[in-house]
């Protein structure tokens, strides 16, 4: 993590802008029809299609005759779409929000152990595909994340926080920023009792750098071990659903 919270380009402004973890993706209004309820891959721009793709949820009875909402959940180290997917599933259901669900490329997200790469590409076309047949509800568009995920959501999402609403962090450990970008909402999830990523120098941390900053920030102290905590989950979306940008 950066000692010096960046507030300008300064002297990364020569950097290409992936390299700082920018999207080139920009929401519009979708030019396709929607896609029909269930599971679908997304399209990649780098790599083989496979078990690694990132995948799409779409609810039942979704409302697509206007901006939907669109929830991203990045997985933890070691862990994939199917892993977090019953954490949210019921969820995307109950209350008609997408839920996308990108994969990193290797057993973690690229930015925790060299920078940002395949993933961010990977992440920037899988958003424009999913664009092109839904138009985002801007106004509720999240990046979600656990321990490493957590980490690459809130590095990425305040990165890109000109074009989100939302960031949820749940147990994350580090954040990676050069030029953060917009103000997003921000709701971080932590337990004293973490085994792997101490709260106070993880989550604790994060959350009173961002209030220093400027960010409208919600810190969520729970009780339990490094897991995705049901209770949690619910409280990080209430403060998604609710609370529009």
């Amino acid at each position: 993590m950066n000692s010096k919270f960046p507030t300008e380009p300064g002297i990364y402004s020569f950097l290409p802008p992936s390299i700082l973890g920018h999207l080139s993706f920009q929401p519009k209004p979708a030019s396709g029809e929607p896609l029909p309820p269930g599971f679908h891959k997304l399209k990649a721009s780098c790599g083989e299609a496979g078990e690694r793709d990132t995948m799409l949820y779409v609810p039942e009875g979704l409302d697509t005759s206007k901006p939907v909402k669109l929830l991203v959940m990045f997985h933890g180290a070691g862990g994939s779409a199917q892993k977090v997917l019953p954490d949210f599933q019921s969820h995307a259901e109950k209350h008609k929000f997408l839920l996308m669900l990108p994969q990193s490329t290797y057993q973690t997200w690229d930015l925790t152990v060299g920078g940002n790469g395949p993933d961010l590409m990977k992440l920037d076309q899988a958003l424009t595909d999913l664009n092109s047949h839904f138009t985002i509800d801007t106004g509720h568009f999240a990046f979600c994340g656990f321990s490493d995920g957590a980490s690459y959501a809130l590095s990425i999402g305040l990165s890109n926080g000109n074009i989100l609403s939302h960031i949820i962090v749940l147990s994350g450990g580090f954040m990676n920023l050069y030029v953060p970008r917009g103000k997003p909402k921000v709701f971080i999830a932590h337990s004293p009792e973490d085994e792997q990523l101490p709260m106070n120098t993880s989550g604790l941390f994060h959350y009173k750098e961002l209030k220093q900053n400027g960010y409208d920030v919600i810190f969520h102290e729970f009780h339990g071990r490094h897991l995705i905590h049901q209770p949690v989950v619910e409280a990080a979306l209430d403060f998604f659903l609710k609370n529009s940008q």
